[in-house]
């Protein structure tokens, strides 16, 4: 990949399958047996990772058939106690009506659904002198509370799920790879954007790749960010850049070979704690070969304001520049070499002599 050259989506070109989505959603299939009997057995854990359009469905359709199977008991009810065919408002004096007024399969309906919501009986109301009237009002009742806790239970989960906060976690389009201190590094940046801090960060990177025989292997990648040397930072509210250098020894000096390397994919993973609710929150990227720009790194993101306040450029969040060239000045013996570096990028040499700082 050339180091002036600019991102661009290939038209013609096949892009290479991921193993993780950029939203972090992994695209691997298993095909075994017995798959769907293991699903059954996690039928909560199923419920909590499906799309919200999906429960609301499959909890919509549960009570519909909750009322609609009650329904048909109720109905059943009335037309094997006679209470169809009859004048509820005069009945015969030998014969007890077990739910008044219950005179239609609409009416049974109308009638589960009063029961299980508890919104209070209207002109239909079971009557006391029927025992199958009471047993099946326990019945439905009982059943009722029961759904209700789950569907109640199920969406407080899903609510408080810390997948609903990893939106709140952004990671650069592209990786670059620029040079510091003369040595390669592979450069990516994370950003909370949110108010709410996020505390003990870590980060793991994992890198796959495609050998000869179609088969992936999977090394791990070390990053650290620049100016804290203990594994996890400490707390989120600024963008964070994290730093890989490329040794011989690293798994990713692939990328610098210049023969084809064949396939590879970096998935990067963030976790953290919300310090709102103290749950891990998690936040997966993967990279491909052309979302690594070489001799590339990124624009600047943080200023300060006119009142001299920190601020954010998020138009230049993904922007990358190219690397710029240092340029090689002949050392004189009253003449001392500086390298100064922005956001820990080597951006340009200095040189201090007897008179101040000269560029």
């Amino acid at each position: 990949m050339d180091g002036g050259s600019k991102y661009k989506a290939p038209l013609l070109t096949q892009t290479p399958k991921r193993i993780v989505t950029k939203d972090g959603h992994s695209t691997l299939q298993v095909k075994a047996t017995g798959v769907g009997c293991v699903w059954l057995q996690d039928l909560w854990g199923l419920l909590i990772d499906m799309k919200w359009r999906w429960m609301l469905l499959i909890f919509t359709m549960c009570f519909l058939f909750h009322w609609l199977f009650f329904a048909i008991f109720w109905y059943v009810l009335a037309e094997v106690n006679g209470d169809l065919e009859i004048n509820h408002d005069i009945p015969p004096e030998n014969h007890t009506i077990c739910v008044i007024h219950l005179t239609s399969f609409t009416a049974a309906f109308c009638f589960a659904v009063e029961t299980q919501l508890t919104i209070g009986y209207g002109s239909m109301y079971p009557n006391g002198n029927c025992p199958g009237a009471i047993f099946l009002l326990a019945i439905q009742m009982l059943l009722g509370i029961m759904l209700e806790a789950i569907i109640t239970g199920a969406f407080v989960a899903k609510i408080s799920c810390p997948q609903n906060r990893i939106f709140w976690i952004r990671f650069t389009n592209l990786a670059v790879i620029t040079h510091i201190d003369g040595k390669p590094n592979l450069i990516f940046r994370v950003i909370n954007i949110q108010h709410m801090p996020l505390t003990s960060i870590r980060i793991s990177a994992i890198l796959y790749q495609e050998q000869e025989n179609n088969q992936l292997y999977q090394k791990s990648v070390d990053f650290h960010t620049d100016g804290i040397h203990s594994e996890e930072c400490p707390l989120f509210i600024f963008p964070l850049t994290y730093y890989h250098s490329i040794t011989p020894s690293s798994p990713l000096a692939v990328l610098l070979q210049g023969e084809n390397p064949g396939h590879y994919e970096l998935v990067v993973s963030l976790s953290a704690i919300y310090e709102g609710t103290g749950q891990v929150c998690n936040k997966r990227t993967s990279y491909l070969p052309s979302e690594i720009m070489m001799h590339h790194c990124f624009a600047p993101l943080m200023s300060k304001d006119s009142k001299g306040k920190y601020t954010i450029k998020m138009e230049n969040f993904d922007k990358i520049v190219p690397e710029l060239q240092t340029a090689i000045v002949p050392k004189s013996p009253n003449r001392t070499d500086m390298g100064i570096s922005i956001n820990g990028q080597h951006i340009d040499n200095f040189q201090i002599s007897e008179t101040g700082l000269a560029e």
